[in-house]
């Protein structure tokens, strides 16, 4: 899908940059139940994004495959991710539970002092 040339990126977001979620490059975004009456009352870069994300992608990947810059990539699966349309999957960094104890860090430091 090429965008259109003729509407400017923030028009598509609304002039949001942000999402609620944090969407890095490597999230990994699926559609768990595509419908195509969803697909048909999206708009051309959602539509599109969600077409894609019938088959795991990353985010980088949706932008790259969707011809939509990233930021816009972001700010769109957020929104398709805010009305359930698609499931965000937690990487090692955006997953805040996944955090190493400041004990064990200490004791990877002082091992590697020793070395």
């Amino acid at each position: 899908m090429m965008p259109n040339p003729w509407v400017r990126p923030y028009v598509l977001t609304a002039g949001r940059t942000r999402t609620k979620q944090r969407l890095l490059v490597e999230t990994l975004v699926s559609v768990p139940h595509y419908d195509p009456q969803v697909a048909a009352s999206l708009l051309p870069e959602s539509r599109a994004l969600y077409e894609l994300a019938g088959r795991t992608m990353s985010v980088a990947e949706l932008s790259a495959h969707s011809k939509i810059a990233l930021g816009v990539t972001r700010v769109l699966i957020g929104d398709l991710a805010a009305n359930h349309l698609v499931a965000v999957h937690s990487t090692a960094h955006s997953d805040r539970d996944n955090v190493i104890p400041s004990l064990t860090l200490e004791r990877i430091r002082n091992g590697l002092a020793a070395l």
